[in-house]
């Protein structure tokens, strides 16, 4: 008799974590990130954008090992961040 409904909510952020209420890929991103996805969408594009203009200055004074590491992180940090606010764009529709 301690079988649970099909509409009660889980308890504790434990059981929420083991069953959340998203499908695919969503699943990969944190509780706290996925309720406040435009946030840091945001603040991945920004910080993206910092990483790549590390990387372009890295280039201009021939430092290609720490230029190209920038450049990786800028890239990851803006995929994400674009991803991060496309689904943020898709579920407020």
């Amino acid at each position: 008799m301690d079988a649970r409904c099909g509409n009660t909510p889980p308890k504790g952020l434990r059981e929420w974590w083991l069953s959340p209420p998203r499908q695919g890929m969503r699943r990969w991103i944190s509780p706290w990130e996925y309720r406040h996805l435009r946030a840091f969408g945001i603040t991945r594009v920004v910080g993206g954008g910092i990483a790549v203009a590390a990387g372009v200055v890295c280039l201009s004074y021939s430092v290609d090992g720490w230029a190209a590491f920038f450049l990786a992180i800028g890239a990851l940090n803006l995929a994400g961040g674009g991803w991060f606010l496309r689904m943020d764009r898709s579920a407020s529709t």
